[in-house]
């Protein structure tokens, strides 16, 4: 692999504050030092909410429940709320840093997920397998949001979500490079535990009901199915990434 200098400006400019919620979400936002303000139901008292706030060193807002509804737009908040720093979304120059220091560089690619849902999920399940960094275009797909953070639950500020302007100009680099672009496509006969999945690996995963484009399934070295045996024809792809990962986990482990 080629030596290359270190990275500079990978991380673009602050990202304003969004909104948290629940227990697990907010403590993660805590203990990563995100928190601008944070806000809980003065209504109550019980042991799990005694539990979060003493993780927090900064001024509590207290409101009642229709206040934080309003903050949140629903009632599903657990009576604790917070304003975070969203964590950074990195640019193509932070590839290089992951390339010189991971001894067999792991990516996960989502061609055009647009789902905000979907890429929390998929950030999750990829800091579980240990995935080296989650790249994303920067056109018409989902980037980082409040709704990404609450369900990547933490992952979010561990594993580096990288967005590419020229999603086939980053998949040309990294064959450069000497990572494997292994795709998922219904449309071959090798399943993916067929698959070599140990080296330095990029798993490409497409869009939510029309699959990767043409060009980045052309640019893959191969492709490879997920085995389904009853009536439905597809998954989700949170859920088909999850499936893809933990074989690649299994394989590397």
């Amino acid at each position: 692999m080629k030596h290359k200098k270190p990275a500079k400006n990978a991380a673009k400019a602050p990202r304003p504050a969004f909104v948290v919620f629940g227990h697990h979400a907010v403590e993660k936002a805590i203990q990563a030092g995100r928190v601008e303000l944070l806000m809980c139901d003065s209504g109550r008292q019980d042991q799990r909410m005694q539990d979060t706030l003493a993780q927090y060193s900064g001024q509590v807002m207290q409101m009642d429940k229709t206040q934080l509804n309003d903050k949140v737009g629903h009632s599903m908040h657990q009576g604790i709320v917070a304003e975070v720093k969203a964590p950074p979304v990195l640019s193509e120059s932070a590839l290089e840093d992951v390339l010189q220091n991971a001894e067999k560089p792991f990516f996960l690619i989502l061609d055009q997920v647009q789902d905000p849902h979907n890429l929390g999920a998929c950030l999750r399940t990829a800091n579980a397998v240990g995935v080296d960094a989650v790249i994303v275009p920067k056109d018409r797909a989902a980037s980082m949001t409040s709704v990404v953070y609450k369900v990547a639950s933490g992952a979010a500020e561990f594993t580096p979500l990288i967005q590419v302007t020229n999603l086939a100009r980053t998949l040309k680099m990294l064959k450069q490079e000497g990572v494997w672009l292994v795709g998922t496509s219904d449309a071959t006969e090798k399943n993916i535990s067929e698959q070599d999945l140990t080296g330095s690996l990029a798993i490409v995963m497409g869009a939510e009901g029309t699959g990767m484009r043409q060009q980045t399934t052309e640019l893959c070295d191969y492709l490879a199915k997920i085995p389904m045996k009853g009536e439905v024809e597809s998954l989700n792809v949170s859920v088909a990434t999850g499936v893809v990962l933990y074989e690649c986990l299994r394989q590397r482990s």
